[in-house]
């Protein structure tokens, strides 16, 4: 049925209504006096950071331990006094593929107010934000992305990288390889992703075999969203080589891994590329071979151990690379702000090109190469524990010594100036 129309109250009337008005009005201005104004100035006067990520699709699980690291970092920071005695405010969002990336990066840039972007694992989504980062004259860390191409013709003066390159991790497996004699006179069948950070391992992996006398009979290319690897083992069990190398990213190998074990191949499987939450998804028993990494939970330094305790009690599980190497980042970033005391584009592009030195929880300090803008560091070669020995479900990786050796240049495994098309 209808409502009968309410008669008019006191509470209704104009007069009522004004009164009400001024009576807010007040109370807003003894909110002023209060400090509200300040609460207001303290939230402008923030220190935004921009922070893409992929936090769906294929790497999504990669972004999601991406996100816990850098923000475990902000807190920290925070908590201590923030960066020049501002708070860092870290916009973190998912990047989703590289035209995404693009309009998010431009739009925390022009309307969000980021005075540097961070971030990103996808090579291609990176190199379409440091497109981004180059025309605004922002910085930007290309933390996670790990292609040798963001580092040779398509770097830029803006932007710095912070993972290990397809080039070092190549390099990393290839030495323990070369020692077992394993490349020699051996074929090979590669599988790879297909996009721009498996173009380029694939180009760096077939670079390798063939200064090493390796016989590359096999070169299949992997879509991002493939699932079932049955047509490509298929292949691989027909051609019968004595290795098969993996050249694949996020959960195509943890599905590539698994279902290679049951189909029972018999031919040993390296790589060139695994983050340690791809092996754990894998699980023991489904992963074998050799394998590079940027930075593992059991490193014995106290600065990791430290990390690696608060992470724990904070998420229950260790953090896997892209935690922290994220918790580095900005760690380094705020190092840079608060000497060049400034986040100024200029000032800080000046004082990583100093070639000054960051504490990376690791053995040695790492700092970024002023041509090339790339971050040197040791990486790690692991393998697998033999079954059973494992403590836990993080526990089934053996890892190997730094490399370089503590006695040899960090620049060692990487790019030099004359193999490299960086030109700022």
């Amino acid at each position: 049925m209808d409502h009968p129309t309410p008669a008019t109250t006191p509470e209704s009337t104009p007069d009522t209504a004004r009164r009400r008005l001024l009576t807010q009005g007040a109370a807003v201005a003894g909110l002023s006096a209060l400090g509200v104004p300040a609460l207001v100035s303290a939230q402008a006067d923030k220190i935004k950071i921009g922070h893409l990520t992929p936090m769906t699709g294929f790497l999504g699980a990669l972004g999601d331990y991406a996100v816990a690291g850098i923000r475990m970092a902000a807190e920290e920071i925070n908590a201590a006094g923030g960066v020049m005695g501002r708070q860092l405010d870290v916009m973190s969002e998912d990047s989703v593929n590289p035209s995404t990336a693009s309009s998010k990066a431009q739009r925390m840039i022009e309307r969000d107010g980021a005075v540097v972007l961070m971030g990103e694992i996808s090579s291609a989504s990176a190199l379409t934000i440091s497109q981004v980062a180059a025309r605004n004259k922002k910085l930007f860390m290309s933390i996670g992305a790990r292609s040798d191409v963001l580092r040779g013709k398509d770097c830029n003066r803006y932007t710095f990288h912070c993972d290990i390159p397809v080039t070092v991790m190549v390099n990393a497996v290839g030495q323990a390889l070369v020692r077992d004699k394993r490349i020699q006179g051996k074929k090979i069948f590669s599988l790879s992703a297909d996009y721009l950070f498996g173009h380029d391992l694939l180009k760096a992996a077939k670079k390798f075999f063939a200064a090493n006398g390796g016989n590359l009979i096999g070169d299949e290319l992997v879509p991002t969203d493939a699932t079932d690897f049955s047509p490509f083992l298929l292949k691989i069990r027909q051609a019968r080589p004595d290795i098969v190398s993996s050249n694949l990213a996020g959960n195509q190998v943890t599905n590539f891994v698994k279902q290679y074990s049951e189909f029972g191949l018999p031919y040993p499987v390296v790589g060139f590329n695994l983050n340690t939450a791809d092996a754990w998804a894998a699980g023991e028993g489904n992963l074998g071979g050799i394998w590079p990494t940027v930075w593992h939970h059991d490193l014995q330094t106290p600065g990791s151990k430290a990390f690696v305790a608060k992470f724990l009690a904070k998420h229950g599980k260790p953090p896997e690379n892209h935690a922290w190497i994220e918790y580095v980042s900005l760690k380094m970033m705020a190092q840079a702000m608060n000497e060049a005391k400034s986040t100024d584009t200029d000032k800080l592009i000046a004082y990583f090109e100093s070639e000054a030195q960051f504490d990376l929880l690791k053995a040695r300090k790492g700092y970024f190469r002023s041509w090339d803008h790339q971050l040197m560091q040791e990486a790690y070669p692991f393998t697998v524990k033999p079954k059973g020995r494992a403590k836990d479900k993080w526990d089934f990786l053996q890892f190997g010594d730094a490399v370089p050796a503590p006695n040899q240049p960090l620049e060692l495994l990487a790019t030099t100036k004359a193999e490299n098309t960086c030109v700022m």
